[in-house]
């Protein structure tokens, strides 16, 4: 698959997880970020930021803190973002 249409498959997953996030829901962000794997389409550190709120604005700390862990694993380098979400799924 060229490199372009490979950016477009991962911005629509981002842009799907991102306005499930914002929806309130959790699972489905999951479930896309899993996709994501199964279909071999690269995660960013934008996927991992958007599925670790949807967790966090559910009060599920243990995924969220499981996603940073897995960020490890992938060698991305964690945000700001993505540490404030992973607090913040923490405090609820």
């Amino acid at each position: 698959m060229a490199q372009s249409a490979v950016e477009s498959v991962t911005i629509t997953f981002n842009a799907a997880i991102s306005a499930c996030e914002k929806g309130g829901e959790w699972k489905k962000p999951l479930q896309l970020f899993g996709d994501m794997g199964r279909s071999d389409v690269q995660h960013e550190a934008i996927t991992f930021n958007s599925t670790i709120s949807a967790c966090a604005r559910s009060g599920k700390w243990q995924k969220a803190l499981q996603l940073l862990s897995v960020m490890a694993w992938c060698k991305l380098e964690p945000e700001r973002t993505t540490f404030n979400s992973a607090i913040s799924a923490c405090e609820k």
